[in-house]
């Protein structure tokens, strides 16, 4: 049985860490949703500071590329190819230990 197989039978259903699971997915779709909004803020002052400066604001390119992991981690684990909870459960995507 590979890594990511699901044991036969039923005892997932009484298994208090499927429950466990499905919590945490709960809340990392909240925060996948909430981070959509983020994407769309970014995207709409990204867009208002080339029209007002004719460049690229650095600070949010490096939050865009940050959030662009933050959703990768999410996607990751709501789809079951991970087990590591992404933020706020680890470091904020981009982020190294000695930041």
């Amino acid at each position: 049985m590979s890594e990511h197989s699901i044991a036969p039978g039923r005892a997932h259903w009484k298994s208090a860490e499927t429950w466990r699971r499905a919590l945490f997915m709960v809340l990392f779709a909240i925060v996948f949703w909430i981070a959509e909004f983020l994407l769309l803020a970014v995207a709409v002052f990204q867009f208002g500071f080339v029209l007002v400066t004719g460049e690229r604001n650095e600070r949010l390119l490096r939050f865009g590329d940050d959030l662009s992991c933050l959703f990768h981690h999410l996607v990751g684990y709501l789809t079951f190819q991970t087990e590591e909870k992404p933020f706020p459960f680890s470091d904020w995507p981009g982020q190294t230990p000695e930041d």
